[in-house]
């Protein structure tokens, strides 16, 4: 029992420091000298990088930002939570458990990153490399509903809240996640988990819905 506690504790803090490297923040930094926050929207992530800093930048940050979502929930998806499962067989220590897990720990660590003050982005990129790992099926329907909504308002947070949105109804749906076989979650608890990706997003999002309302909301421009 206490090697499972610690392997669990182990996956949710290295989940929660890889989210914690915000690309954002570093390449702001690498490329102009100068910390992202303090500039636009203020909000470290892909989006306020390529309107202050640049596209090379922004295209960057977005990569990291990916990548360290997915490694994050690979950690919990194929190394520590199938170890236990296999060992101990509970039900809770199933793989898709611990990829949600320790996908939901590296959003806090993007959002709240512990190496830049607990000031960090909104998650967007991040929870793309997330549920490429979770459900590619589920990424793609919310990928969709993002472009098709950027494409027509060039809005980036119009997009991102519809794809949030639409993370618990994809996942009801698609269950079971990933294709699982032999090993299926409950379709309600995965669903609930997912709403809790969406809520956690759309709550970052609280000032982009404000200014959405305001009809003051600004068209994505990249900085030249």
């Amino acid at each position: 029992m206490l090697i499972c506690i610690l392997l669990i504790a182990a996956a949710g803090i290295a989940a929660y420091l890889l989210g914690s490297i915000n690309f954002a923040i570093i390449l702001s930094e690498l490329f102009a000298k100068k910390d992202v926050r303090d500039y636009g929207s203020g909000n470290a992530g892909m989006t306020n990088v390529v309107r202050t800093v640049g596209k090379l930048p922004g295209i960057l940050t977005l990569v990291g930002d990916i990548c360290k979502g997915a490694a994050a929930v690979s950690i919990g998806r194929f190394l520590v939570f199938p170890y236990l499962y296999d060992r101990f067989e509970w039900v809770w220590l199933l793989p898709i458990y611990g990829a949600f897990f320790c996908g939901f720990l590296c959003m806090l660590g993007h959002i709240f990153p512990v190496f830049f003050g607990f000031r960090g982005g909104k998650g967007i990129a991040t929870a793309v490399g997330i549920w490429l790992i979770l459900d590619w099926r589920v990424l793609l329907i919310a990928l969709a509903l993002f472009l098709a909504v950027f494409l027509i308002t060039k809005i980036v947070s119009a997009g991102s809240l519809l794809a949030a949105a639409s993370l618990p109804f994809s996942t009801f749906f698609l269950y079971p996640l990933g294709g699982l076989t032999g090993q299926q979650a409950n379709r309600w608890v995965v669903t609930v988990l997912a709403l809790l990706f969406g809520l956690l997003i759309i709550v970052k999002h609280k000032s982009n819905i404000v200014r959405l309302l305001k009809g003051e909301e600004k068209p994505l421009k990249a900085k030249r």
